[in-house]
Order: C-alpha cells, then structure tokens, then sequence
C-alpha cells in the first residue's frame, strides 16, 4: 500500500512464524487494493475487467462497509472519484489494520500494536507493561512530537496533506482543495472505526472535529492551517501530561 508497517509483539511466545504470516496477509491486500497496480483486482473493477458476480469476498465487504460509511457521514465519505473510478484507500488500510490484529489474537497474541503508515491498533501493554503510548506529530514540522497519547485497546488514525499532499477531497466540492486543516487525528475503539472517520471528518474542513464530537466513544485532535489546534472535549483523557 505504499507505507511502511510496523509490527510489535510484547507477548513472550512470539516468533517470526507469525510475523511472516502478517506481513504475507500485508502483501495480499495490495495485490487486491492497489490502485497502483495494475493487475489488483480493483484495477481490474476499474477498468470493467470484473463484473461484480466475481469480485473477491474481501473486496464486496469493503465495498459495503464504505457505503455504509457514506450514508452514515452524509455523503462526505466516497470511494467512487470524480472520474469514476473506486479508490478504497480512505478505509481499507484501517481495515487491514484491524483484520490483522484480529489474526494475531486468533493466534493467541494480546499485547501488540499494528501500525501501517501511522494508523495503529494497540492492545494490551509494551515489554515494560505499560500501555502503549503514541506520539501525534507537528504537520509543519513532522519530526517533531506535538502530543502523546495512550492508546489501550483502541486505534488511532491520521489524515492529512503534510505527507502526501491533497490526496483527500471532499465529495460535496470535488473540485476543491482541502487547506483550511492540515491533520486531523481521531481516537476510535478500533482502527477500522478511526480511519474511515477520520477520512470523512477531514473531508468536512474544520468542522470535522464537531463530526467527531457528536460521535460516542470518539476523540479527535484537528490543527489547521495556521497552526491552531483544537480537540474533542474527551480527548485529554487520552494524553500523557505535561508532555
């Protein structure tokens, strides 16, 4: 998916066994995802190569769970692009995300964190039992640590244009750049829950954050483009102090 991904494990009966099986089940996605290439299967549904009778199980229920994550953001949520194409990437990785750490469970694993390209699932605690703590970087400066959070049994995910630029936009005004923020931040009880609606809150601008307000058991943490940041009323419980 053109990201790194970090895995780590803080459960003594790990062994690369498993790490191998993760990192294959990475790999597997991509090929299925990717609209970078050209032979995953939804390049194939893009160019009218698939019909729908045959598209993969994984690939109808992630075209399910992105229209259910459409009607449940008005619209600011949509997979199909002005030139009507799909492009999953807005969810998908926060599922892969958490399908993977489904298999780590599955596996017997209960302390490890998932991170693809910065969305992260965490469960249980580090090699030091401690929770897990994440670090939210400075859109303007990404090698600086703006906030920490704990995150235990949950999942965090990022948008934003600091990374790959304008690659979010909003359905509603398609021919618009996104510029009044430039990260938005979201706590969810799961990754997959965090990453879709991080993706729709960032599509709404600056009244994002009030999107992740309204939402029970979501914390957002928005900066706009001049630097000012501001945060669900729920979110400091998530931070480490005086960080």
């Amino acid at each position: 998916m053109g990201m790194t991904i970090k895995i780590e494990i803080a459960d003594k009966n790990v062994n690369e066994k498993v790490f191998n099986k993760i990192f294959a089940y990475f790999d597997e996605i991509d090929r299925r995802f990717s609209t970078y290439k050209e032979d995953s299967e939804i390049s194939k549904i893009n160019r009218g190569e698939l019909k729908e009778e045959n598209w993969s199980k994984e690939m109808k229920e992630v075209f399910e769970l992105s229209e259910k994550t459409k009607k449940e953001t008005n619209g600011y949520f949509d997979i199909k692009k002005p030139n009507g194409k799909y492009d999953t990437s807005g969810l998908v990785k926060g599922w892969a995300i958490w399908e993977a750490a489904n298999i780590l469970k599955t596996n017997g694993f209960s302390n490890f964190y998932v991170d693809a390209g910065g969305d992260i699932q965490a469960f249980g605690k580090n090699e030091k039992n401690e929770p897990w703590s994440i670090g939210i970087r400075n859109p303007f400066r990404p090698e600086e640590i703006i906030k920490k959070i704990i995150l235990k049994d949950k999942g965090v995910a990022t948008s934003g244009t600091y990374v790959r630029g304008q690659h979010i936009y909003n359905p509603k005004k398609p021919n618009e750049t996104i510029d009044d923020i430039v990260s938005l931040t979201v706590i969810g009880p799961n990754i997959y829950e965090a990453d879709r609606f991080a993706t729709a809150a960032f599509a709404m601008g600056e009244k994002g954050i009030y999107f992740i307000e309204q939402l029970p058991d979501f914390e957002g943490y928005m900066i706009d483009k001049n630097g000012i940041a501001k945060m669900t009323t729920g979110f400091e419980r998530h931070t480490i102090k005086d960080y």
